[in-house]
């Protein structure tokens, strides 16, 4: 049995039976004005984070979620949609894909303004989305692509940029882990499916999605996640494993390099009221300024005594120089 068999049944048994505990959701369950979220939704939102961002979603937006669950982000995302197919969920697994149906049913007798054909559900593979080309405004992925290897992950990636329309965004909640894992816990394809053992490193994860052609990072969370210890895992150590949003823009790639924002700011305080550093950076005196990983590099280059440059926060909220 492959791992994404292994990750097919654990997600079929997790839809026929719901299992509170399968993922730690670091985010309280949010409700906005006139928003009710059935219960049986709450308990299977099988994810590690949120997905849904109002900034993300202005305009009727049209929205892919890959790996519905219970339907809770779906029907968060149609809450700024509410237009009929405005958003498409994917799923490989039959009964999750009928558990969402039927929920939406709940859903439609809680919120006056939800009707189930807002949301279209569509059997499909993330390796293979039954999405057409550039079509998308935003898409998601709630703790799934963490659950990939290498090649699998590449491909998925490369078909949410596919459907995408050029400026969309990719917005996405992963487990992530900065310690090496032995062969053992990375093959173990129950675990990984559990979106433990598959977690990578924030670079290397960054690099997967800047590697597919995305030309703007945004790291908008760092969270606490798990922790896999030696008295009940195949490890010698105590392995901590965070959780982290990322938004991936399809802007074109800047000739320079992407631009990766991690939470770093800049804040010159020197004598003139603003400092040019003429390559399109404004920095006014005592104002900080939301920066690129780039963009604090080259700052820190000129070696200024002005200028002050913060570590990155693991938190990016907009704005700022790009």
């Amino acid at each position: 049995m492959s791992y994404l068999e292994t990750t097919h049944d654990v997600y079929k048994e997790a839809a026929l039976t719901p299992d509170v505990g399968l993922c730690c959701t670091t985010n309280p369950i949010w409700e906005l004005p006139g928003l009710k979220i059935p219960r049986i939704m709450q308990e299977m939102n099988y994810g590690c984070g949120s997905t849904v961002h109002a900034r993300d979603l202005t305009n009727n937006p049209r929205v892919l979620y890959v790996g519905v669950g219970g339907g809770m982000e779906l029907l968060q995302f149609s809450y700024f949609s509410r237009q009929t197919s405005g958003v498409i969920g994917v799923d490989v697994v039959d009964e999750m894909l009928e558990a969402s149906r039927k929920n939406f049913l709940e859903a439609e007798t809680q919120n006056d303004w939800f009707k189930s054909e807002f949301v279209d559900l569509r059997k499909g593979d993330a390796l293979n989305l039954p999405v057409e080309d550039n079509s998308i405004d935003v898409a998601a992925q709630n703790c799934l692509f963490n659950i990939f290897k290498a090649e699998d992950l590449k491909q998925a990636i490369a078909e949410m940029h596919r459907v995408l329309k050029p400026h969309g965004r990719l917005v996405m909640s992963d487990p992530t882990c900065e310690q090496p894992m032995n062969n053992t816990l990375r093959n173990d394809e129950r675990l990984r499916a559990l979106c433990l053992s598959g977690s990578l490193p924030i670079a290397d994860y960054v690099k997967a999605l800047t590697d597919a052609g995305f030309g703007t990072i945004e790291i908008r969370a760092r969270k606490p996640y798990r922790i896999l210890d030696p008295k009940h895992y195949p490890t010698d150590e105590l392995i901590y494993i965070e959780s982290i949003e990322v938004a991936a823009i399809k802007d074109p790639m800047p000739d320079d390099g992407p631009c990766v924002f991690t939470g770093k700011a800049a804040i010159y305080f020197g004598e003139e009221e603003v400092f040019d550093d003429g390559k399109g950076h404004l920095l006014l005196k005592n104002q900080p300024l939301a920066i690129c990983d780039k963009t604090a590099n080259a700052l820190a280059s000129l070696q200024r005594d002005d200028i002050f440059i913060s570590e990155s926060t693991f938190h990016y909220d907009g704005g700022g120089c790009c």
